[in-house]
């Protein structure tokens, strides 16, 4: 199996990324220049004491969660002075196949937060706990796959959560304070 130095070697810089975009790149970087860090968070400087250094995200630019996700990261990221690669899920889905949800999925995205030694300190993702509720309370609208407006549906769906991502500053502080929070407690 390749290890996450390895993995995370082969990998795009963040800012490679998001420059390669061909989905969502708008909707990322409406994101990330809507959204701040706030000035004073003390669990900023908790974990700069802690053992990060890397960021691995497991993701596509297709995602809408990502879209929403990664931009905060990225301000984490600069805060913290953390080194951030991007690896293309589908590149190879041995990776993802290690942080699968509910042990099924190959939802993204995934951020693997490394030491210096590239070992696994902790795991964050696909989703802040209220943006998965919000997504699943969307999602409870829709038809039975067998109707026949099942596909249009679906259309709606994703464009009513892709909205709300985008505009939605509460949901962004959701996502920084999952964030936040899963680093400090590992």
């Amino acid at each position: 199996m390749t290890n996450l130095e390895t993995y995370f070697k082969k990998s795009q810089p963040l800012e490679q990324y998001i420059e390669a975009m061909t989905q969502n790149k708008e909707g990322l970087l409406t994101i990330y220049n809507s959204f701040t860090v706030p000035e004073q968070d003390e669990r900023l400087d908790q974990i700069k004491r802690l053992n990060y250094s890397k960021v691995l995200v497991i993701t596509e630019d297709w995602c809408g969660d990502a879209m929403m996700n990664v931009p905060i990261l990225k301000h984490i990221s600069e805060s913290l002075n953390f080194d951030v690669r991007v690896f293309h899920r589908d590149e190879d889905t041995n990776l993802i196949d290690q942080y699968l949800t509910n042990g099924t999925a190959r939802s993204i995205p995934i951020f693997v937060f490394l030491n210096d030694q590239f070992e696994q300190e902790t795991v964050w993702g696909p989703r802040a706990r209220q943006a998965q509720h919000f997504v699943e309370q969307t999602r409870e609208a829709l038809p039975e796959k067998d109707n026949p407006n099942y596909e249009d549906k679906v259309a709606e769906t994703h464009t009513i959560i892709s909205n709300r991502f985008k505009t939605d500053s509460q949901m962004w502080q959701h996502v920084y304070d999952s964030i936040l929070d899963k680093l400090i407690t590992k």
